[in-house]
């Protein structure tokens, strides 16, 4: 049985991404700062092998003694899933060091932390895949998010110069980058006053918001060594083609069948 880490499990597309991998057949370890207990209490029930480790993934030590842990119980992970990460909506000049450095930590520290630990030993095994979940803000501009694009566009720049580093030593990293998706972080962001539902279903191609579902799977996809053992390097936008799509609003909607 191949083993999963999936990080920022408590909610959203990790919840979503580790139910879905442990149905798939893995042995899932979900981590999150959050408690993971009712979680893990629901897909134990449900028959799925899963296991919780409840940390900070900036934190260094954290990070170590998930790796330990994993090291000890299962030799290795064979798939790691970087989905952790933090909102920031503010404009450039009123966005503090304190406000920048905490996105930082968590969404560029923590995957790369996580990378270097458990990815260790994925390298003494030769073996093992990488997926690091970006944005479409990580691809594109999106104002008043100077703080949370920068740390998603340094992800994706890490998982190219991992997967460079580390294709040859047989461990592939990749990366996804979803587009808005209906989860707890989406209804925060909201509920600031930044946007509506009707922004972005205007702005998406296909005329909705990303469900975690879409994005569980696109990571399934790439995780898979059997499958997909070619993939390598690659930001794959799961966005319903909003980055593709550089029409006007108008134009956009008025072409619509929906």
């Amino acid at each position: 049985m191949k083993t999963a880490v999936v990080t920022g499990a408590a909610q959203g597309v990790g919840l979503v991404t580790a139910s879905h991998l442990a149905r798939l057949g893995y042995r899932v370890i979900l981590t999150d700062i959050q408690s993971l207990e009712s979680h893990l209490h629901h897909l134990r029930a449900a028959g799925l092998y899963v296991d919780g480790a409840s940390g900070d993934v900036s934190s260094e030590p954290f990070v170590r003694q998930l790796a330990e842990l994993v090291h000890r119980d299962f030799g290795a992970a064979d798939v790691l899933v970087n989905n952790a990460g933090v909102s920031l909506i503010a404009p450039a000049e009123d966005t503090t060091a304190a406000q920048w450095q905490r996105v930082m930590n968590i969404n560029l520290l923590g995957p790369f932390l996580l990378c270097k630990y458990l990815g260790a030993k994925m390298l003494e095994r030769c073996s093992g895949s990488i997926v690091n979940v970006a944005s479409v803000a990580g691809l594109a501009g999106i104002s008043h998010r100077s703080a949370y694009n920068a740390s998603k566009h340094a992800l994706i720049g890490l998982t190219r110069t991992l997967a460079a580093e580390w294709g040859g030593r047989g461990i592939r990293v990749n990366a996804v980058c979803p587009g808005w998706i209906k989860t707890e972080m989406d209804v925060a962001d909201q509920g600031s006053g930044a946007y509506t539902d009707k922004d972005i279903i205007n702005r998406v191609p296909m005329a909705r918001f990303a469900r975690p579902e879409d994005v569980a799977a696109a990571i399934a996809f790439l995780a898979d060594s059997d499958m997909q053992g070619f993939i390598n390097g690659v930001s794959l936008p799961v966005d319903g083609g909003w980055v593709a799509d550089a029409s006007w609003d108008a134009l956009r909607i008025s072409t619509r069948a929906l």
